[in-house]
């Protein structure tokens, strides 16, 4: 028994070394062994010993001499993708490790629409990247939220283009149309003249609405008031009315309403991150959350592009 156990403890594969992904990848990439090797400050030899190690690891020829340089072979081409990502998540956890500490509270402010799309994904790898810091999520029409950014309520947020961001650190994170929205099985969409259901007069987006109807001649009245662009999913699931939105990730039962809908092309609008100037430790959380939600609206942005 004790022969079968050492057996099968010697046919465990050696585990890949980082090092060796890295190389594997700055050659493919720079298509020759002394570029690559000029960038991680090693020999050409020790990159060349490098690789002879990984093939013999893998079991499989990873590169070839060509007259052009160095070229992967279809083995070396399935490796190139997942070494990337290897190596991605391992940059990673040793940014997290060796990131300054930071603790405390901050204080983050959002659109209840927003927050719903784009918040659970980012909170979840911030709280993973900084579990010392405790964050307070404000949900409030962006015209509340600038006030209580400018009376230092809030240490940053996002909301919408439009507001009066002057002395803010503002930054941009996301521009797209909006989009009309309607019920997946009810066509509100084709009644004269148009039911609503819009938010509070100040809703950037309601403005929107209202001057693009306008100048397409469409008549429309406001048939649901709500004070977050949320509360307007109801009555548009139910079929009483449509709204405007973002473009993705909509609740079960509704449904983007198009050009050939009837519905006239809405304009353009932008999500902005504000923060009032800060110092001390509540800059440095303050400064820590907002990096993370940067990322994660990138992040986004591509994931929508793909």
């Amino acid at each position: 028994m004790a022969s079968i156990i050492l057996m099968t403890m010697l046919t465990v594969p050696t585990g890949l070394d980082a090092d060796l992904l890295r190389s594997f990848v700055l050659i493919v990439e720079s298509g020759s062994f002394t570029r690559a090797a000029r960038q991680v400050g090693r020999t050409q030899s020790a990159i060349s010993m490098q690789m002879r190690r990984l093939e013999e690891l893998l079991g499989q020829k990873l590169l070839l001499r060509t007259s052009d340089g160095v070229a992967p072979t279809p083995h070396g081409i399935w490796l190139l993708d997942r070494a990337r990502r290897v190596l991605d998540l391992s940059d990673e956890i040793v940014a997290a490790f060796h990131a300054p500490a930071v603790s405390g509270l901050v204080r983050l402010g959002s659109p209840d629409d927003y927050a719903l799309h784009y918040l659970p994904g980012i909170l979840g790898r911030f709280a993973e990247t900084h579990p010392a810091v405790d964050v307070e999520v404000f949900c409030a029409p962006s015209s509340e939220l600038i006030g209580q950014v400018r009376e230092n309520r809030l240490d940053l947020t996002l909301m919408s283009e439009g507001q009066d961001t002057s002395g803010l650190l503002t930054r941009h994170l996301w521009r797209g149309p909006l989009v009309w929205i309607g019920s997946t099985t009810h066509h509100a969409h084709r009644r004269d003249p148009l039911p609503l259901a819009m938010a509070h007069e100040d809703c950037a987006w309601r403005r929107s609405a209202e001057a693009a109807l306008s100048e397409a001649g469409r008549r429309w009245r406001l048939a649901y008031a709500s004070k977050t662009q949320v509360g307007t999913y109801a009555p548009t699931i139910a079929g009483l009315a449509v709204t405007v939105g973002l473009p993705a990730s909509l609740p079960p039962g509704l449904r983007v309403l198009r050009v050939e809908d009837g519905m006239p092309a809405l304009p353009e609008f932008g999500i902005q991150l504000v923060r009032p100037p800060l110092a001390g430790a509540r800059q440095a959380v303050a400064d820590a959350l907002a990096r993370s939600i940067e990322e994660g609206f990138a992040a986004a942005q591509l994931r929508e592009a793909a």
